[in-house]
């Protein structure tokens, strides 16, 4: 047993002297709907700042006169790199913040900043040797992912500049995990609130102001990260940081960066398997449907990251609670999180996908004016997103694993859903009688039925009743 890691047989009156010990963001008191809640709400408003980063880009870059197109898709090739390097914050961010609140849980508050310690630096290592390799490479790789002689400039202008920034990505982007899972949801909204707003001023006067398009675009990007980045640092060294970010913490421990990495493979393979799945609709649509459908495929995926914020928002609020409360002995309350994450999650999904069947023109509109690019994303986007529900069973199970520490069964059903399904159906389907681009689309919902019902009704098998039989409790 790894340690840190509670045990299922614990007993539950562990849970009560544990929770007597410490009342400052004790997530074993109160209503756990509540303090879900107090955690979701900000961070599913900071995961829709989040998402401004590079939407707002895409947006104003939609509007750039004459090649607004070109560019558009040309910033959509280099969305797989962007991609990657989030999944190395995700690695190291994750990985890490999960493991601090079981530490915190049960009151091993050493530990838990020796892991805040060990994933800042690996977050600082991975980030400077990433910036560097895709600096290097960034022309074959843009090529590879499905660039063309007339998107190509438009994505190594974007790429380019971003890159440089890379550091403050890492930081902004994985440290703020340390802050949530502290319980200050609140000062997390504020990391990226702060970076979104300069992104949004700064985007209309680089682009157009100083004529700079897509370039200006990248600029925005990188002071806005670099700002979040300042803000994340000073608060994790700061006076009200309960777990405070020490130099003594950040030497690297054998053990320590095992175990994260072990639990944010997770969150990594989720990351670069987006970035695979990305590569593999780019080069599929571009063979079928030409720079055109390319262009419709960074729209559709402009729009899933807008919808799966606010299941993002609950998941990541639900993940130090449950973390908290299994670091405490607390299972009944991990069962009640459980199933509040997973109902909302559930009934959130039903609305949007309603939403985005009966009005994708508006969401195609959010992106662009072009009207042959709105004509053929419609249905595009109607197939796209038609078992968007089904992906709650996902988020839930997976975030289940993650807080419990339960790394293999995360990686598994990651990599189930998009290394084993839908590269293989977005290669093979467009070729099934006459489907073409829309057998790109349809791998996404069969890959939701599919991979989201086995992922949680494993858990449901495998973990749910290791956590102890317990009366039915409101939440």
């Amino acid at each position: 047993m790894q340690r840190g890691q509670a045990p299922f047989k614990r007993k539950e009156e562990l849970c009560v002297n544990s929770a007597s010990k410490n009342t400052e963001n004790d997530f074993s008191k109160g209503s756990i709907a509540r303090n879900i809640l107090n955690l979701a709400l900000p961070m599913t408003l900071a995961q829709l700042i989040n998402v401004l980063y590079s939407v707002v880009d895409r947006i104003y870059i939609g509007h750039i006169p004459h090649v607004s197109a070109d560019a558009l898709t040309g910033v959509g090739l280099a969305l797989p790199v962007i991609t990657i390097i989030t999944a190395f914050a995700n690695l190291f961010g994750m990985g890490g913040a999960p493991l601090c609140s079981i530490a915190r849980g049960g009151h091993e508050e050493k530990r838990a900043e020796d892991v805040m310690g060990n994933s800042f630096t690996m977050l600082l290592a991975s980030g400077a040797v990433l910036m560097v390799l895709c600096l290097i490479f960034r022309e074959p790789v843009l090529y590879l992912f499905g660039a063309s002689e007339v998107t190509y400039p438009y994505a190594d202008q974007y790429i380019t500049i971003y890159l440089c920034g890379t550091l403050f990505v890492m930081t902004s982007l994985g440290m703020n995990n340390f802050i949530n899972a502290q319980g200050f949801g609140k000062t997390g909204m504020l990391t990226v609130l702060l970076g979104a707003v300069l992104n949004i001023i700064l985007d209309p006067v680089l682009i157009f102001g100083f004529g700079m398009g897509v370039r200006g675009a990248a600029v925005a990007t990188a002071i806005s990260q670099g700002a979040s980045a300042i803000w994340v640092f000073r608060f994790l060294t700061g006076k009200k940081a309960i777990l405070k970010l020490k130099k003594s913490s950040m030497r690297l421990q054998k053990s320590l960066v095992k175990e994260i990495t072990l639990l944010g493979t997770s969150g990594f393979v989720m990351s670069v398997t987006n970035g695979l799945v990305q590569i593999v609709c780019n080069a599929v649509l571009s063979r079928y449907g030409g720079d055109l459908y390319v262009g419709v495929m960074t729209v559709i995926n402009s729009v899933r990251e807008i919808i799966n914020m606010p299941l993002n928002g609950l998941t990541s609020g639900a993940q130090p609670v449950i973390s908290y409360n299994y670091g405490g002995g607390c299972y009944k309350r991990v069962k009640q999180a459980i199933r509040f994450m997973t109902v909302c999650g559930i009934i959130f999904s039903l609305i949007v996908w309603a939403v985005i069947f009966f009005e994708p023109r508006f969401f195609m509109h959010l992106f662009t004016q072009e009207s042959t690019l709105i004509q053929n994303g419609i249905p595009a986007m109607r197939i796209y997103f038609c078992g968007i529900f089904m992906m709650a069973l996902q988020f839930a199970g997976q975030s289940t694993y993650v807080a419990l520490n339960r790394p293999k069964q995360a990686v598994f059903f990651s990599l189930l859903r998009k290394v084993i399904i839908v590269v293989p159906l977005t290669i093979f389907l467009p070729m099934l009688g006459g489907l073409g681009t829309d057998g790109v689309f349809w791998a996404e919902p069969v890959s939701n039925v599919i991979g989201g019902t086995a992922c949680f009704v494993t858990m449901l098998i495998t973990v749910w009743p290791k956590l102890g039989n317990t009366k039915k409790t409101s939440v």
